[in-house]
Order: structure tokens, then C-alpha cells, then sequence
């Protein structure tokens, strides 16, 4: 099998590792994301003398994923310092010579988790990560979803949970999915990390609230045959049950299938692939790249 370099580009920090093909992950390695400079100098020297044959890069958004657009491969109007307008794709393919898959770090863990992890053998998924941002990525068909761009379901309006006076934290949308559930909107909620605070606080319920709110529209206009959560924030295991729960009583029943009514245990799931999600994504963004050449 082919070896393949892959790169989950994450805002906290930047996940390398080489794999192959089907999957499996044999080395990796991570850098702090501070400037462009520092930190892809680093990225590029793990790989000089690994003699990969493809990269797959999955990295925060927003970005240009669409192969004829004069800016694809670009990071664009993140928040992130020093990251704006960044042409992640271009400074890889200036040292190495080979194909390069580009796409949201979200869409990636979507492929990866319905080739090799809790959605394999589906048709469609949906891929959420709820921590330090929010973000989802979609495959329908097959095919990770694009349109003009990416889908940015972290950016979606929902309903306020009716005790929430919180603003939000999201520089562009305040109150957004992303401004409110994030794991900084819940620290600076409610004064402590999310990772800090007990099972029975009343943040849960609320969090739970908002999630749900977030699914059910993408239940209703994508009919994703599974859906997976993981980040930082879905690492509270007992969050899985309040959102099931919450989703079911927003539905109402009015989406009637099994999947939904009698085994949501098994249809909002954690990540098969737990942390290796996003690099085993990278890796399935090498193999597409390779197939386009």
C-alpha cells in the first residue's frame, strides 16, 4: 500500500502522521498552531524524509475547498491571528511534489468515520466536533458535501434555551450554534472549563439543549443515516443521553423511522475512531487526491 502523509490543521494545534491507504495510522506527531511561519517550518521538516506519495490536509475553516477557485487550498476568514487568507495547500506543494487533498477538518472526519469507523458501510453521515469550535461535515452519496464552498453548521441559528442570557461568544454571529455550545461560550457562561464542571450542572441541560436544536435541523434537511459527535466537549459521556433525548422530543415524532424512535443509542454515536478521526480523515483526502491523479 501507498504511504501517505496526512495533517489535521487544528486552531489549538496541528496534528501530523503518515498511514496508508486503508486507514491505519503508523506514526504522528503534533505542533502548536501559533504563526504560519513557526508552525508549518515544523510541519514540513516531520515530513522531509518520510517520501510520501500523497498528503491529505483537513484543516479549520473557514476554507477554499473548490479546485477551480483562484484561492482553493486557502484559509480564509478565520478569526485565527496570522492565519487569514493563508495559502496552506501552496506552501506544501512548493516543497513537495505530490497530489495534495484539501478540506474542511470536519469533512475529513466524516469520510474517515463512514470508510473505516462508526458510519462504515452507510450511505450518508454527519460528522460534528463540539470543543474549542463547532463544526460538521457531511457525506451524502458517498461524497463529502460542497456547494459554494463548505457547509458551516457550527454557524447556524437555534432556538435560546429560555434561562440562557448569555451574548455569545462568535466574533461574526454572537448567539450562534458555535457562540453559544462551544466549549468557550460554556466557560465564560458559566466561569469554569466545561471539562471542570460537575455531571449534575444545570450547563449540561442547557448545552444538551442547544445540540439537539442543531441535530434536528440537520436531521430534517439532510437525513444523515448516522450521526457522530466528538471534541473536547462530547468527551462528557453523559452528554450522549441528554441529547438523544431532547432530540427525540423536538422531533416529535413527525420523522418516523426506527433509527430515530426506537435505536437512537445507536444512531448519535461517539467517533469509532476517537482521536484518529480527523488524521484518519487526512489520510482519506490523500487517497481522493490520488485518485484525481
Amino acid at each position: 500500500m501507498k504511504l501517505l502523509g496526512a495533517i489535521e490543521a487544528g486552531g489549538t494545534k496541528f496534528v501530523c502522521g503518515i498511514g496508508y491507504e486503508d486507514g491505519t495510522i503508523v506514526d504522528r506527531v503534533s505542533f502548536p498552531t501559533t504563526t504560519p511561519e513557526e508552525t508549518m517550518g515544523l510541519v514540513i521538516d516531520y515530513f522531509k524524509e518520510k517520501n510520501v506519495e500523497a498528503f491529505g490536509i483537513g484543516s479549520f475553516g473557514p476554507i477554499d475547498p473548490v479546485l477551480d477557485s483562484p484561492t482553493y487550498g486557502y484559509i480564509t476568514t478565520t478569526p485565527k491571528p496570522h492565519w487569514g487568507q493563508y495559502n496552506l495547500v501552496g506552501t506544501m506543494a512548493e516543497q513537495f511534489n505530490v497530489p495534495i487533498g484539501f478540506d474542511t477538518d470536519v469533512n475529513g472526519a466524516a469520510l474517515a468515520e463512514s470508510k473505516w469507523g462508526a458510519a462504515k458501510g452507510l450511505d450518508s453521515c454527519l460528522y460534528i466536533t463540539v470543543g474549542t469550535g463547532i463544526g460538521a461535515g457531511a457525506v451524502v452519496g458517498g461524497q463529502m458535501v460542497h456547494g459554494l464552498s463548505h457547509p458551516e453548521m457550527g454557524h447556524i441559528l437555534v432556538r435560546r434555551h429560555p434561562e440562557d442570557t448569555f451574548e455569545g461568544y462568535c466574533p461574526y454571529h454572537g448567539d450562534c450554534l458555535e457562540g453559544l455550545a462551544a466549549g468557550p461560550g460554556i466557560g465564560k457562561r458559566w466561569g469554569q472549563p466545561a471539562g471542570e464542571l460537575p455531571v449534575d450542572h444545570p450547563a449540561w441541560e442547557m448545552e444538551a439543549h442547544y445540540l439537539a436544536h442543531a441535530l434536528m435541523n440537520y436531521v430534517l434537511i439532510l437525513s444523515p443515516q448516522k450521526i457522530v459527535m466528538g471534541g473536547g466537549v462530547m468527551k462528557q459521556s453523559h452528554l450522549f443521553p441528554l441529547i438523544r433525548t431532547k432530540l427525540q422530543e423536538l422531533l416529535s415524532g413527525y420523522v418516523q423511522h426506527p433509527s430515530l424512535n426506537v435505536d437512537i443509542d445507536n444512531y448519535v454515536v461517539s467517533p469509532d475512531l476517537g482521536d484518529n478521526a480527523g488524521l484518519a480523515g487526512a489520510i482519506g483526502l490523500a487517497t481522493l487526491a490520488l485518485a484525481r491523479n
